[in-house]
């Protein structure tokens, strides 16, 4: 995760003590990640995704769907993780994100592979590490421990900033 230049300032972070519920979790590379399952519209197959030029290297395109267009991320590359080929197990997380002026965005973001709904108590959740002043992790709500394993909690209003949202949705308008 080196790579998150333009993530949002920190804002407030949640209590630990609200964070517990659903997520749907999920694989980047060996690592498993969590959304609230909330923000999550539904989960699509990999379908065509049209590039729109100059837009953020993390810009896969956008897609249609079921004649809306909506712009779709490519998580991996959003997140400095090296790129691979997909497979028949890339998938489409549709996400609703909530921009700073409380409006409600819907994209895509690409995953590896969906794994599945856990619920994950607030007994289960540390906080998110630190790191510096030089990495922003202000995307991670908290690490969850679900047997052996450390979920990533994604604040999905977060991955992308404010100028990034924009982007994106200016690429689903081009």
């Amino acid at each position: 995760m080196s790579t998150t230049e333009g993530t949002a300032p920190a804002r407030e972070a949640r209590p630990v003590s609200t964070l517990g519920g659903k997520y749907l979790t999920f694989q980047l590379s060996a690592e498993t990640y969590g959304l609230e399952i909330l923000k999550v519209q539904e989960i699509i197959g990999l379908m065509k995704v049209t590039h729109v030029p100059r837009t953020p290297s993390f810009v896969r395109g956008v897609i249609n769907l079921r004649g809306k267009v909506i712009p779709v991320i490519d998580l991996r590359q959003k997140f400095g993780i090296p790129s691979r080929e997909d497979t028949e197990k890339t998938c489409i997380i549709v996400v609703q994100v909530l921009r700073a002026e409380r409006q409600l965005v819907i994209m895509g973001i690409i995953v590896d592979e969906v794994s599945e709904v856990l619920d994950i108590t607030c007994n289960q959740i540390e906080p998110a590490p630190e790191f510096g002043a030089a990495v922003h992790t202000a995307f991670i709500m908290g690490m969850g421990k679900v047997g052996q394993k450390v979920v990533i909690m994604l604040d999905i209003d977060k991955v992308l900033s404010g100028n990034e949202v924009a982007a994106v949705e200016h690429a689903a308008k081009a």
